[in-house]
């Protein structure tokens, strides 16, 4: 057999088994989740203190995954891209830690590049089709992290008037802040959760909603804060502050709403200018490979291909300042 192919075939077989052990991996029960957390203070913590045991579970698969993870975590934490990676995790709300995300992206952008490769019978197919998975990875953390903001701003005003509501019942603003966590609905409330147990173990009201700004990026939230910060200083009746921050806040979210119907036509025609070359590209180069061969291997092709890209990207970037309205 020859050896490029066995080498092939094994990588392929490793990114399928990275990518499926990432999907079973994300499925933990709550017990589960709970048992390899106590896990950590289990057992002398004298004598192992940096290392502790791993936690079974019974699927071999996702005992796997886990055994690599866990090889992993001391790798990743020496450096700073893990706790930044982590971070952007927890932003877009993904539940998988850095190692695992990391595997996964990695396993999916061998098994791409494997294929890409002998599609087009070449080892240099390999390289792109990596860098394409490894930038669409990010791109997904972004989409998801807006998506999440999104849903966090449209849900601030009614939460903060659940949160003046409570404060005009007599309840001080750490258990204002305890009503919202239980009322509320995700993201909001694991934001507030977080926030309220930052608080009982000790953090100031200050440090948690900071925490919380950092976390979160919302510009209308950072108002928020920033008045009640202003008012734990100088005084003055927060109710009736947040209750005008509140009413800012729906119009603000209001006019972002009709912004966004307005120009929804304009952004789509951005995505469908931005997205149909590429898909037709590819299209053509399966469908009819003899057709498109020219392009990838013509030196004038390679030539179309960076005018198009740079065209595309131009033209992409125009349509989405035209339709970026800051309110």
């Amino acid at each position: 057999m020859d050896p490029v192919a066995l080498v092939s075939a094994a990588l392929a077989a490793s990114a399928v088994l990275a990518f499926f052990g990432y999907i079973l991996g994300g499925r933990r029960t709550p017990a589960d989740e709970m048992a390899r957390r106590l896990s950590q203070y289990a057992g002398d913590t004298l004598a192992s203190p940096a290392k502790p045991e791993r936690v079974l579970t019974g699927n071999a698969l996702r005992d796997a995954l886990d055994g690599v993870t866990h090889a992993l975590n001391p790798i990743l934490s020496r450096g700073s891209h893990s706790g930044k990676l982590a971070e952007d995790l927890q932003k877009a709300d993904l539940r998988v830690k850095a190692s695992e995300w990391i595997l996964a992206v990695g396993g999916m952008a061998v098994l791409v590049g494997v294929l890409a490769a002998l599609r087009f019978g070449s080892v240099i197919a390999f390289l792109p089709a990596v860098a394409i998975i490894w930038v669409g990875s990010g791109l997904f953390l972004r989409f998801r992290q807006a998506k999440r903001t999104r849903a966090f701003n449209k849900q601030l005003g009614d939460t903060i008037v659940l949160l003046s509501n409570a404060l005009k019942a007599g309840h001080s603003f750490a258990q204002a802040l305890s009503t919202v966590a239980k009322n509320a609905s995700p993201p909001i409330s694991d934001e507030f959760g977080r926030a309220t147990r930052e608080i009982a173990l000790g953090i100031n009201i200050d440090e948690a909603l900071k925490h919380m700004v950092d976390r979160n990026k919302s510009e209308d939230f950072d108002l928020m804060v920033t008045a009640v910060q202003i008012q734990r200083v100088v005084g003055g009746n927060l109710a009736e502050i947040l209750d005008t921050i509140a009413f800012t806040i729906r119009e603000r979210v209001r006019i972002q709403g009709e912004i966004r119907t307005l120009t929804a036509q304009a952004r789509a025609s951005g995505f469908i200018i931005t997205g149909l070359p590429v898909g037709l590209g590819m299209v053509l180069s399966v469908v009819s490979p003899s057709y498109f061969d020219p392009m990838l291997t013509d030196p004038l092709g390679h030539i179309m291909f960076i005018i198009a890209g740079v065209m595309i990207a131009i033209g992409g970037a125009i349509i989405r300042k035209i339709v970026k309205i800051e309110v």
